[in-house]
């Protein structure tokens, strides 16, 4: 009788413990309990007890999944959105032009297309390995005012989960305050696959950060970092940024273009400054 009533306990009420708001875990716990007693009683516990203790597993795992709200979906699709863009731009290797060229190595190119514009493309080899940078770019994200003098602030609005975040980012002025200071409301979405890092985004609408007077709000993306360890020593990093920015304002297209490429080209710069340091502090 006792087993009969168990399995149609547990028949009928999964589907509506599943939606209950309150007790569900301690429902669960007592459950649990009650089983391993029934099992104590009976050592060779049957089949009935495996099944409920699958369904109970299952129940628990439900309960663990943490729901998102329509509006975060919608930010972890446009981070998805951004990722996969910004892959197929990088894929196709034709058509870019050389913007800049560093004496170690360090280049930047550039191309138009015609439902984005024109992009830009960082090509470096940074001396560190690609799980120390994607700390820093991601994880520290909030850090990166401290070393990079072309950014003012960068603030997590809001986590969604550890790989999609909402940022807002203020830069300084450029070019000889000929350009003034913009800011970014962005997703922004972190994603690996083997040994390779991506940290992809675009810009983004979020009522936390509405339009601020005196700053241009700017849009960015899609835009893509790609980490992965060089072949010939996996300790460092072949280094790729995407960059597709519409700076907004009456600003010469000349001006932007050449804004653009002199701060990807600083960027590496600042960046390699910055991990050079902490190694010397930690070494000390």
């Amino acid at each position: 009788m006792i087993p009969a009533t168990f399995k149609l306990c547990a028949a009928i009420s999964y589907q509506h413990v599943r939606t209950l708001t309150g007790l569900r875990h301690t429902a669960v716990a007592a459950l649990g309990h009650t089983l391993h007693q029934l099992s104590v009683q009976n050592q060779g516990a049957s089949s009935w007890i495996r099944q409920v203790r699958r369904r109970s597993s299952l129940i628990t795992c439900c309960f663990e999944e943490k729901p998102y709200s329509e509006a975060e979906m919608a930010y972890i699709k446009q981070g998805e959105e951004a990722l996969h863009k910004s892959i197929s731009i990088l894929q196709d290797t034709s058509g870019w032009k050389a913007e800049i060229e560093g004496a170690n190595g360090d280049k930047v190119q550039s191309k138009t297309l015609p439902d984005i514009g024109k992009v830009f493309k960082l090509e470096v080899v940074m001396d560190k390995s690609s799980d120390l940078l994607y700390s820093e770019l991601f994880d520290k994200v909030e850090q990166m005012g401290e070393w990079n003098p072309n950014i003012k602030q960068v603030k997590i609005l809001k986590k969604i989960n550890k790989e999609t975040m909402l940022t807002h980012e203020v830069s300084t002025e450029a070019a000889g305050n000929l350009v003034s200071p913009r800011d970014f409301v962005s997703v922004r979405y972190a994603k690996r696959r083997g040994s390779t890092c991506f940290l992809a985004g675009m810009s983004t609408h979020s009522d936390m950060m509405p339009r601020q007077d005196g700053i241009v709000r700017a849009e960015n993306g899609p835009t893509c970092i790609v980490l992965r360890p060089t072949a010939e020593d996996p300790t460092k990093t072949r280094f790729t940024w995407l960059l597709s920015i519409d700076l907004k304002g009456w600003l010469p297209k000349s001006l932007t273009d050449q804004v653009l490429s002199q701060s990807q080209a600083d960027f590496a710069q600042h960046l390699r400054r910055h991990l050079d340091s902490n190694s010397a502090a930690c070494a000390c």
